[in-house]
C-alpha cells in the first residue's frame, strides 16, 4: 500500500525541512513521485518524526503495545530474561501492532548484585522470573559473553553498583572483571553498556573500555565538569533516564528517606555538565510495568532532557537518529528514502515545542498504520 503525506513540516533525524511530501510504499520510505496511492493524508500544520527509540527499557508482556501507542518504535532493552526474551522477540517479529525490539538479555552483575535485591520486591517477584545468571570473576568472563551470544543478545550490559544509590551494600564487579567481560564482548563484536550510579563507579567503566553508559549518574563532585569531559573525549554515549531518578526520587520524598545518593536534581546537573561537554547523550527511560511507563515515559524525558538544557533538535536527535546510529541500527532514525517507514506524526511544531510530541496524530511501525483510540 502507498501513502502519501503532503504538505508536512519534517524532522528528518538531524534537520527541520519545513514543508515537504514524503511517500510510503509497503514498509519503506520511497522517492516522492506523481502516482496516486491508496492513503492520502494532509500533514499541513503537523510535523513527521522518524518512529521514536527509547534506549534503555525493560520489556514484558504488554509493554512493546504500550510503547508504540505513544510513537516508539523501538526498544532498547537493557535486561530480560530468556523465557521473557524469547516470546518478545517473536512478537516484535510477526506483529506490527508492537514496537520493535532489541536486547542485552542477561545484563553481568555480581552473585547478588544488583538488580537481585530488587527482583526479590513483591511486585517483581510476582512475575515469576526465575534466578539468572551471574559472574563472579575475570576467568568467567569468556563463559559469560559466550552464553550471552546463545541467548541472542545485542548487546552486553554490565552492572558497577556497589548499592549505596539503593540505601544498602551490594556485591559488585571487581575491575578486572569488567575489563575482562568488555574484553570478550568487543572481540565477539558486542558493545558494553554499564549501569554505574556513582562517579567512582563511572570511572571503573571507562578504565575497562565500555561503549555506553545505561544512566547519568547521581552524585555531583568537584569532578563533575572534568568527568564528563572525559566521557565527551572517549565518545562514550550515555542515555538519561531523567524520567526514572523523578520517580524515585519522588518515592523517596514520600518515604522521607533521601539522605542517599541518587537524586533527581543531580541527575539533572549531571546531564546539564554531559551536554556542556559534548557528551553524546540518548534518550531513556529505564521504562518497566511499573514506572516510568512504556512510551508516555519517554515524552517525559524529552521534556527534561529540554529542561537540562538541549534545545528541540537536539532533544529530538537523541530520540532518533543518535541512538540508531549508536546501536547500529542503519534501517531507521530518520526520514529517508529507502528506510524502513517507521514513522510519528504529530500536531503542531515539535522542534520548537517538544510537549507537541504527545499530540500525536498518527503513528506507523513497518509502514503499517496504526489504529488510534
Amino acid at each position: 500500500m502507498r501513502t502519501r503525506i503532503s504538505n508536512v513540516r519534517v524532522f528528518d533525524g538531524e534537520r527541520r525541512i519545513d514543508r515537504t511530501t514524503v511517500l510510503l510504499d509497503d514498509d519503506r520510505i520511497v522517492a516522492t513521485d506523481d502516482a496516486s496511492a491508496e492513503v492520502e493524508i494532509d500533514g499541513s500544520g503537523r510535523t513527521l518524526l522518524p518512529g521514536l527509540i527509547d534506549a534503555h527499557t525493560h520489556v514484558f508482556d504488554g509493554d512493546l503495545a504500550r510503547a508504540l501507542a505513544f510513537g516508539v518504535t523501538t526498544e532498547l532493552d537493557m535486561f530480560c530474561l530468556p523465557d521473557v526474551l524469547t516470546a518478545q522477540r517473536a512478537a516484535a517479529r510477526r506483529r506490527d501492532d508492537v514496537a520493535d525490539l532489541r536486547s542485552a538479555g542477561t545484563l553481568a552483575t555480581a552473585p547478588g548484585g544488583h538488580p537481585s535485591q530488587l527482583l526479590a520486591a513483591p511486585e517483581i517477584a510476582a512475575l515469576g522470573l526465575a534466578p539468572f545468571d551471574t559472574i563472579a570473576g575475570p576467568e568467567q568472563a569468556a563463559d559469560f559473553v559466550r552464553a550471552r551470544l546463545a541467548e541472542g543478545a545485542d548487546y552486553l550490559k554490565i552492572v558497577i553498583d556497589d548499592g549505596s544509590v539503593h540505601s544498602t551494600s551490594l556485591p559488585v564487579l571487581s575491575e578486572q572483571t569488567a575489563r575482562a567481560l568488555t574484553a570478550h564482548a568487543h572481540d565477539a563484536g558486542l558493545q558494553v553498556i554499564a549501569h554505574a550510579i556513582t562517579e567512582s563507579e563511572v570511572l571503573i567503566a571507562l578504565e575497562a573500555g565500555v561503549d555506553g553508559l545505561a544512566h547519568v549518574w547521581t552524585d555531583v563532585t568537584g569532578g563533575t565538569d572534568d568527568l564528563a569531559d572525559r566521557i565527551a573525549a572517549q565518545d562514550v554515549f550515555v542515555v538519561s533516564t531523567l524520567v526514572y531518578f523523578e520517580a524515585i526520587t519522588g518515592q523517596r520524598e514520600r518515604t522521607a528517606d533521601c539522605a542517599v545518593p541518587g537524586s533527581f536534581d543531580d541527575a539533572m546537573r549531571v546531564t546539564r555538565a554531559l551536554h556542556r561537554a559534548g557528551a553524546p547523550l540518548l534518550a531513556g527511560t529505564d521504562a518497566t510495568p511499573y514506572v516510568p511507563a512504556h512510551g508516555s515515559g519517554l515524552h517525559r524525558e524529552l521534556e527534561l532532557l529540554t529542561a537540562a538544557g538541549l534545545s528541540p533538535l537536539d532533544v529530538l536527535t537523541a530520540a532518533t537518529s543518535r541512538t540508531a546510529d549508536r546501536f547500529g541500527l542503519s534501517d531507521r532514525g530518520r526520514v529517508a528514502s529507502g528506510l524502513r517507514a517507521d514513522l510519528v506524526l504529530v500536531e503542531g511544531d515539535r522542534t520548537t515545542d517538544i510537549t507537541a510530541t504527545s499530540a500525536i496524530a498518527e503513528v506507523w511501525r513497518r509502514g503499517v498504520r496504526q489504529v488510534r483510540r
